[in-house]
């Protein structure tokens, strides 16, 4: 699509999601049988409908913005953002990558299971090398992974939390990601790609309207 669409729009449209990935990023849920601390939003989803319609810069300059503005209201001092933008950028690039060499419904199948991939290995590094050390200046190691093993019995460790918890979240995430992409990315595509409220020179002021 980014072949057919003038550049005003792409940054218009680009804008336009920035803040509504900005907001999505407020609304976070835990997952069933998943460490507490790993919450889901919908925010990445802007991003991978970016890619698809506009190619991964955009993408990467949306999750960048909606990563900034939050980082004056983190919780995490800025780190659980720095570790999103990468995650989320990680999905964005192979995803778009993948389908703009193959340009089909399976092509965006297979883009977006490869950016479900690249996020969850992604993730181990940002939760190994990162969030946890984070936190654990909060609180004991010792007590993250009470915490994590309360909830998944298979997580006593670092590297089992990695392995059963930091892993399969992101690959669910992942997962629950590409099934609303591709439930909206055709339409929303379509209507941007029709829309040309932004293509549109003005109307001459000279003519006077048409009656009946």
């Amino acid at each position: 699509m980014s072949g057919s669409i003038t550049r005003t729009k792409k940054i218009t449209y680009s804008a336009m999601f920035a803040a509504i990935a900005t907001v999505l990023m407020y609304f976070e849920v835990p997952l069933p049988f998943m460490p507490p601390f790993l919450k889901m939003d919908l925010s990445g989803l802007v991003s991978i409908l970016a890619a698809f319609m506009f190619g991964p810069l955009s993408a990467i300059l949306i999750t960048l913005v909606k990563d900034i503005i939050h980082i004056f209201t983190s919780t995490s001092g800025g780190v659980g953002q720095v570790a999103d933008f990468f995650m989320v950028s990680a999905f964005s690039i192979a995803a778009s990558m993948a389908y703009r060499r193959f340009h089909t419904r399976k092509g965006a199948i297979l883009g977006l299971s490869l950016g479900t991939l690249a996020m969850a290995v992604v993730g181990c590094f940002t939760n190994k090398y990162m969030l946890i050390p984070f936190y654990a200046q909060l609180m004991p190691i010792e007590d993250i992974l009470s915490a994590c093993s309360a909830v998944n019995p298979l997580i006593g460790s670092l590297d089992t939390y990695i392995l059963f918890g930091a892993f399969p979240f992101n690959l669910i995430k992942g997962a629950i990601l590409s099934v609303i992409t591709l439930l909206l990315y055709k339409r929303l595509s379509n209507f941007i790609k029709e829309n040309t409220i932004f293509d549109k020179k003005p109307a001459a002021v000279d003519k006077a309207p048409k009656m009946g």
